[in-house]
């Protein structure tokens, strides 16, 4: 696999600090959830860091943004 054809298949997956970012918690935070299954992440290929779905950290915020409880207390 070629690094161009790698990176458009990467491209709607954040890294660990990106969506910690983006949630407002810290890296250790998400790495935690990840490990309690409250928040699944992908693995890279070649070096194995944790990756996390774009789409899905945007469904996260706005479910939390609306309030929809079960969504919201599964990450507190």
């Amino acid at each position: 696999m070629d690094k161009d054809n790698q990176e458009r298949q990467l491209s709607g997956y954040m890294t660990v600090r990106q969506a910690a970012s983006i949630l407002g918690v810290s890296s250790s935070t998400l790495r935690n959830w990840d490990r309690m299954g409250k928040l699944r992440a992908f693995r890279h290929p070649f070096n194995g860091y944790r990756l996390y779905l774009q789409t899905e950290l945007e469904k996260i915020l706005k479910n939390v943004a609306q309030g929809v409880k079960s969504d919201a207390k599964k990450f507190i």
